[in-house]
């Protein structure tokens, strides 16, 4: 007797789903369950509806996002400050004998009529006002995380794509990723019983310096690049990639590691619109005057209204209840402790206290997360169906508010009360406190560059 078409077709699922958990290391539960949503997800439109796309800042993960851009569009625009980095993503994306156009100012890029798609992949104090433009030029984004440097910047973001109706992406891109996703389900649906306590690790930010005055390199346009940061000469360690350890620039790996993990952390909880209400940290080596000036070992506490306690510590610090790692180092990633047992993920793995916490597979009417397993895919697709994406504006700006919160805590020493439905400090300490939710901006970089 011969198969169906059902158990042929059958026989040919499971022995994807097989494939896909051995590739993954996912259960094959959940691998099925993925499958099973591959099948009904909508294709892609027809080749002809590929939207033109600029990039804004051509370091090494903007133009890693534009490449993955490609694959929907094409990039008929590059924009950057130093002109060699301009030159080099030019070469890069000029196709059949299309040439990107190259642009140093930004706002140039905003009046380009051929270009839907706008990438930020810029030094974080710089993604604010450019998501503004593109925002008010009716572009649609993908951008860098963190997604602002200061939480009134991001305020002021929320509040202008939702009036404007944009398309936003942050590039939290562990949010399409499937470990990350299951290991927050199985939190969700109280597979740890009661969630009680998280760990945050990141990385130890480095500690260098101090540091010499340097001539500015040719083809770069400093003062542009310093924008709304105070002024401070070229040193060659304030630039492209060492940005990150300089606090004027940005918050080091608390903002910059901490924006992807924080993230997770709140998905889990389902606090990703929201945030904590307790916060106090520390920084836990003084840094070398002259040199980088974001904190690089630390530890945050944090607590959320569901009762729920969070640390977010650096690789060198051990926290009190740490479950996970070898030795006295604090494994990065993210660790869920609950009454009955803990979970553990990362970028490619994903641990439990036993084994069971994984393999055996939700109940039907589990609560279900958004799923992704295309960061730039979901990004563009929403481009077409004008649907909120995995990592909106919203859950872009209220994840890195926690690392805002900590980098606040760490640098005012203040034990301090959030109120995440007004945004603002409260209690004792909350008027000093609030002078941190923005930063002064040097003229003429600041919101009147874009008005």
């Amino acid at each position: 007797m011969q198969p169906n078409t059902y158990q042929i077709n059958r026989r040919a699922f499971l022995q994807r789903s097989a494939a896909v958990a051995a590739a993954t290391g996912l259960p094959l539960w959940y691998a099925e369950r993925i499958q099973a949503q591959a099948a009904e997800e909508t294709k892609p439109l027809s080749p002809n509806d590929r939207p033109g796309i600029a990039l804004i800042g051509c370091g090494g993960q903007g133009t890693g996002d534009a490449h993955g851009a490609r694959r929907f569009g094409e990039v008929v625009a590059v924009c950057d400050v130093d002109d060699a980095q301009a030159e080099k993503a030019v070469k890069a994306f000029t196709k059949d004998k299309k040439v990107p156009a190259k642009f140093n100012d930004f706002r140039k890029v905003m009046e380009q009529k051929e270009v839907q798609i706008v990438i930020t992949g810029t030094p974080d104090h710089w993604h604010t006002l450019v998501n503004l433009a593109a925002t008010k030029a009716g572009k649609d984004i993908y951008t860098e995380k963190p997604l602002t440097l200061t939480i009134d910047e991001g305020k002021r973001l929320v509040k202008a794509v939702k009036e404007k109706g944009n398309v936003l992406q942050v590039g939290s891109q562990q949010r399409s990723d499937g470990k990350f996703r299951l290991a927050c389900e199985l939190v969700r649906n109280g597979r740890l019983g009661k969630l009680q306590h998280i760990i945050v690790g990141l990385p130890t930010g480095p500690r260098e310096g101090p540091f010499r005055a340097q001539p500015i390199p040719a083809g770069l346009n400093w003062d542009q690049y310093l924008g709304q940061a105070p002024a401070m000469d070229f040193n060659g360690h304030n630039l492209h990639w060492n940005f990150r350890w300089w606090y004027c620039f940005s918050g080091g790996q608390m903002t910059d590691w901490g924006a992807h993990h924080n993230d997770i952390a709140q998905w889990a909880m389902g606090t990703e619109r929201s945030g904590p209400v307790e916060i106090k940290g520390q920084s836990l080596a003084e840094m070398i005057p002259g040199g980088y000036d974001a904190a690089s070992k630390y530890r945050v506490e944090c607590k959320y209204a569901n009762g729920v306690t969070m640390e977010i510590v650096d690789e060198r610090t051990i926290s009190p209840r740490h479950v996970v790692g070898e030795g006295r180092k604090t494994p990065n990633g993210i660790q869920f402790i609950g009454s009955d047992g803990w979970i553990f993920v990362t970028r490619g793995k994903l641990e439990a206290s036993r084994p069971e916490l994984l393999s055996d597979p939700l109940p039907e009417k589990a609560e279900r997360l958004y799923k992704s397993d295309d960061h730039m895919g979901n990004f563009f697709s929403c481009v077409r169906s004008r649907q909120r994406p995995i990592c909106d504006v919203e859950i872009g700006h209220r994840s890195i508010s926690v690392a805002h919160l900590g980098v606040i805590a760490v640098r005012s020493g203040l034990a301090l009360r959030w109120d995440p439905a007004q945004e603002v400090f409260v209690g004792e300490n909350a008027r000093q406190a609030n002078l941190w939710l923005s930063r002064e901006m040097r003229k003429p970089y600041d919101y009147s560059l874009i008005a």
